[in-house]
């Protein structure tokens, strides 16, 4: 695939990811390490705390970005830079079996004020299940380059 550049995107671009299923033993080995609450690492406590073991949502975070990366669709050229997070949602929570896939629209794409070479790509990432349910949303900003003249 072509590198990528501020060019080739435009607002109301779509792209979607192929699902992959999320594991009891990866939602409780992911929790383990980064985020053990009760309701990430004890499916009976889980019980009575969120009906089940639910994934952290740095977790879902984290396949959401397994999903945007190996999907295939963003290759950016080389010195694209995240800028930073405005909204992070989790309205439904991920549970053991859920299949994720990313939906991903360009929302803005504007030159750099002050570095001519770049731009800023905003995308909103929404991370849906096997029951096409929101479980993550997401705005993020991105900086990439600019084709050269």
């Amino acid at each position: 695939m072509d590198y990528q550049y501020l060019e080739d995107f435009h607002p109301g671009q779509m792209y979607e990811s192929t699902p992959v299923t999320v594991t009891e033993a990866e939602i409780i080995e992911f929790a383990i390490k980064y985020d053990p609450q009760p309701m990430h690492v004890d499916p009976v406590a889980a019980q009575t705390i969120t009906g089940g073991l639910i994934a952290s949502g740095w977790h879902t975070a984290a396949l959401t970005m397994n999903r945007f990366i190996t999907a295939g669709f963003y290759n950016p050229a080389p010195g694209a830079l995240g800028l930073g997070c405005e909204s992070l949602k989790w309205p439904k929570p991920v549970r053991p079996g859920d299949q994720l896939r990313l939906r991903l629209e360009v929302l803005t794409v504007r030159p750099s004020a002050t570095r001519p070479d770049r731009g800023v790509i905003t995308n909103r990432f929404t991370t849906l299940n096997q029951h096409n349910e929101t479980v993550q949303e997401m705005i993020t900003s991105v900086m990439i380059s600019r084709r050269k003249a």
